[in-house]
């Protein structure tokens, strides 16, 4: 038998043909929440899978063509078998090259959904106007990459900006390529407000957490208090006459999560839910990642909120990441949602550190 390279992604296509075994279940089909939880987990492995599916076959079939060479007694046979090598060959390292791409990315190429939360820091206004900004950078930036986005909760500032806003993303890849935005950025531009042109220095941040399923954390109901009130609108203005608006104290983290976005309680609840579970998750693995830092430095992932990783400068249509001093003069362009030109340099700098040993795989 060949012996199989790449273990762990060899174990997460066992994993996917279990759960495709299981969305055959007439059991598992019956019912929607353990289907949906089912279906979630095997899209986020499905491009993993039919990666390493294809890697096994190309390696069967060139071992079997290489054997058939050296026991081949005629002119003929040869050919043949060779003919066969030189059409696999090609395509072996590419494909080789892409699953060692795989297991340095750990285990965020399987974590299709996120959690984004912005919120305005020092500034006032202007920094509730930068959050906006933010927000509809990367909402257009979903929107280019065909993957969707649901508000989750959203409070806005009387001049229009957003103290807060949660949203989840859903796509393949999403959280791959987004999970490096948490931290601090700061703005430098003239504000709306600012009648002598001087330019102001404010900040929001961003929190990026891999949305967490039931089986990944679990939540006793006797680890919650949980509080319904009424929802407020901007300046404290009443937005809805019934008690709509939730929020959940989780006792043993003392972690709080406040939602009113829906008309309906129960609505607020589970979304509630949805991000008590992801922060506890985040929580649970920036632990792990401080017992780490001990041994490992690396400029991206520690996804520390006050630690600032880019300015944008308006004046000078220039954006600075701090982490890796990459200074780009497409500001314009960036903030319409074009991306790409700012996370590949991320992705590629955290591959070379994940190669050289600065950071543990996480698969």
């Amino acid at each position: 038998m060949t012996t199989r390279m790449f273990p762990t992604l060899q174990a997460k296509l066992a994993r996917f043909e279990e759960l495709e075994a299981q969305l055959q279940d007439p059991e598992v089909l019956a019912d929607v929440s353990k289907m949906l939880e089912i279906q979630r987990e095997h899209g986020g492995l499905s491009k993993i899978a039919s990666t390493v599916r294809e890697f096994n076959t190309l390696q069967d079939d060139l071992l079997a063509a290489e054997t058939m060479l050296a026991e081949a007694t005629d002119d003929e046979t040869k050919e043949i078998a060779q003919a066969e090598i030189d059409e696999l060959k090609p395509r072996f390292e590419p494909l080789k090259t892409e699953l060692e791409d795989m297991v340095t990315a750990g285990d965020s190429l399987t974590r299709g959904s996120l959690i984004m939360e912005i919120r305005a820091g020092t500034g006032g206004d202007e920094a509730a106007l930068f959050a906006r900004d933010l927000y509809e950078m990367y909402t257009r930036y979903v929107d280019l990459q065909g993957w969707k986005y649901e508000v989750m909760e959203l409070t806005t500032s009387e001049l229009g900006g957003l103290k807060e806003v949660v949203i989840t993303i859903t796509g393949s890849g999403a959280y791959h390529r987004l999970q490096f935005e948490s931290g601090g950025h700061r703005v430098q531009r003239v504000p709306e407000t600012e009648t002598q042109g001087r330019v102001h220095t404010s900040a929001a941040t961003v929190a990026v957490m891999a949305e967490a399923s039931e089986i990944d954390v679990e939540i006793r109901d006797e680890d919650l208090r949980i509080d319904t009130m009424r929802a407020g609108g901007p300046g404290g203005q009443k937005v809805n006459k019934t008690e709509s608006a939730v929020r959940i104290t989780h006792i043993p983290s003392g972690l709080v999560v406040r939602i009113q976005d829906e008309k309906s309680q129960h609505k607020n609840k589970a979304k509630a839910l949805r991000v008590l579970r992801s922060r506890l998750m985040e929580l649970r693995e920036s632990q792990a990642h401080a017992v780490r830092a001990e041994q490992r430095r690396t400029l991206v992932g520690s996804g520390d909120r006050s630690e600032r990783i880019r300015t944008y400068n308006f004046p000078q249509n220039r954006l600075t990441d701090h982490r890796i001093g990459l200074t780009v003069y497409k500001l314009d362009q960036i903030m319409q949602g074009n991306l790409d030109e700012l996370i590949n340099p991320i992705l590629a700098f955290d591959r070379e550190e994940r190669l050289k040993g600065n950071v543990a795989p996480s698969n």
